[in-house]
């Protein structure tokens, strides 16, 4: 299906492009979380690793380095806007991609790969649908999307409850390893800051990308010392500035 620039749809087939996961173990893996990257940390938490080598900045950037990525971007807007998944399940399906496919990859290849699982757990998928085409079989017929979605509306929410830390509050990032989903980084679990911003309250990422429900939380900018988190031989000035979820902070007493 191909969508016009001006809104209507063409149903006629486009012609099989090469597969931008060729190569690189690419296609849906259904394994469980657990077994893919384990029962805590996968490698998609990256903030705070060594060995990577430098950021390479490149000049003059296009937006989109391939029309496949452009097309990827579209799918996923379009899945997310219709409510088939929310923002936080899509996320949580990168997380859950094997770790040399989520380093080898690329941006839009890890979305891709992601929006594979999920429309294959959504059942508008069936599994092997994506190889058929590349191989020049159809697909399945399929299953209509999930009756009930509701079309995206945002994550910020108003809640009764006053927040619990004020600008000013130290507190302490929890030293939590959850099996699922998290917007906890990794590199502040445990690590002592000060709460320097309120945010309002958003939907809770660690429920919504199960399907626990929202459960919208108060978000906080928190200021911690770069040698809080990287020790001695970090810059004695320098401070990283994260937002973090009420219910993954502590007071600091």
């Amino acid at each position: 299906m191909v969508f016009s620039a001006s809104g209507g749809a063409d149903f006629s087939p486009r012609p099989v492009e090469p597969d931008p996961l060729a190569g690189q173990g690419g296609g849906v893996d259904n394994r469980p979380p657990v077994a893919v990257n384990g029962a805590v940390d996968g490698i998609h938490d990256l903030g705070g690793m060594q060995g990577f080598g430098p950021v390479v900045v490149e000049p003059d950037e296009p937006v989109f380095h391939a029309g496949w990525e452009g097309r990827v971007f579209a799918l996923v807007s379009f899945v997310i806007g219709r409510g088939l998944a929310n923002t936080d399940a899509f996320r949580h399906a990168i997380e859950r991609l094997p770790p040399v496919l989520y380093l080898t990859a690329g941006y839009y290849g890890r979305w891709l790969a992601a929006l594979e699982r999920l429309l294959v757990e959504k059942g508008v998928l069936a599994p092997g649908d994506v190889e058929a085409r590349l191989a020049g079989r159809g697909p399945s017929a399929g299953a209509p999307p999930p009756a009930g979605a509701v079309p995206a509306r945002g994550a910020m929410r108003d809640v009764a409850a006053r927040p619990r830390f004020a600008v000013g509050d130290a507190v302490v990032a929890r030293s939590i390893h959850p099996a699922g989903h998290t917007r906890l980084p990794r590199y502040v679990r445990g690590k002592r800051g000060v709460v320097t911003r309120v945010h309002p309250a958003w939907v809770f990422p660690d429920t919504n990308a199960h399907g626990l429900g929202e459960h919208p939380q108060y978000v906080y900018s928190v200021r911690f010392a770069a040698r809080e988190l990287w020790g001695d031989d970090a810059d004695a000035r320098a401070v990283v500035h994260v937002d973090v979820f009420e219910p993954h902070l502590d007071p600091h007493r």
